[in-house]
């Protein structure tokens, strides 16, 4: 059988391909992907273990605290990570940045398989430190499957809406994004949870339905946040202010605004 032997220039990447690569995968891209993990680790980390806990017992923690849990911690998460990554812990919202050219396609399938590890990891660490607990916060309709669906779409579609105002609009407030995100969360939630659950994230979803081994209802809640956070951003876009890419949610604070405003009138 003849063979070829390859020349050098075959053997080794060119300068236009390695700087292709890295245009779409940034040296820092692995960072990227594991602060997604983190992140969505603690969010269904809190959320569903409040729910779960909620769920068998008010008494140690209410609805209305497990709601408000899981706004607050994807607020302390978009501090916390927003600047690496972006704060996504979301599949739904990664593919609906991407759909409105905030977020490059190819790095989606990344993301949300970070996103689905961290949920998927936190789901089993409840099933064993809540055990016996069967269901660590899984989301299944009350009523019927058309209600929840719904129900999720609109909720979603609040949630998105808001985030694409803070994290792609120069004109907003970028500074208050996690106040804003983490407070449209909290609301929506308290609202949906007697309905569908208040989702809002395939990840959330899928972990615990993994671990619990319940898939009662779970396409509504892979659906519905997905049809809720196109929509949101699509909505947004209509309406925005200027149409410069922002990846992150990850505008400078105002006190580091401040600090150099001091230090440029010092210097004057």
């Amino acid at each position: 059988m003849a063979t070829t032997e390859l020349s050098p220039m075959d053997q080794n990447p060119t300068p236009e391909r390695e700087s292709s690569f890295l245009q779409h995968y940034p040296r820092d891209f692995p960072r990227k992907v594991f602060a997604e993990i983190i992140a969505t680790y603690l969010l269904v980390f809190v959320t569903c273990g409040s729910a779960a806990i909620s769920s068998t017992d008010e008494h140690k923690i209410s609805r209305l605290g497990a709601s408000v849990a899981g706004g607050l911690i994807v607020t302390v998460m978009i501090y916390a990570v927003g600047h690496v990554s972006g704060a996504h812990m979301n599949p739904a919202v990664t593919l609906a940045f991407a759909a409105v050219r905030h977020f490059p396609w190819k790095q989606v399938p990344f993301y949300a398989a970070a996103q689905l590890t961290g949920a998927i990891s936190a789901s089993f660490t409840l099933r064993v430190l809540l055990h016996p607990i069967k269901h660590v916060g899984t989301t299944s309709p009350s009523g019927s499957d058309l209600q929840a669906l719904i129900m999720e779409m609109v909720v979603t579609f609040s949630m998105m809406f808001i985030t694409s105002a803070v994290a792609t609009d120069t004109k907003a407030i970028g500074e208050l994004a996690g106040i804003a995100v983490g407070s449209a969360v909290c609301i929506t939630s308290i609202l949906a949870g007697p309905v569908s659950g208040g989702s809002m994230n395939p990840a959330r979803s899928i972990g615990p339905a993994i671990a619990s081994d319940e898939y009662k209802g779970i396409w509504i809640y892979v659906v519905g946040p997905v049809t809720g956070t196109l929509t949101g951003a699509w909505s947004y876009n209509l309406i925005r202010m200027t149409d410069k890419p922002v990846h992150a949610i990850s505008p400078r604070s105002f006190s580091f605004k401040l600090r150099r405003m001091k230090e440029q009138d010092g210097e004057v």
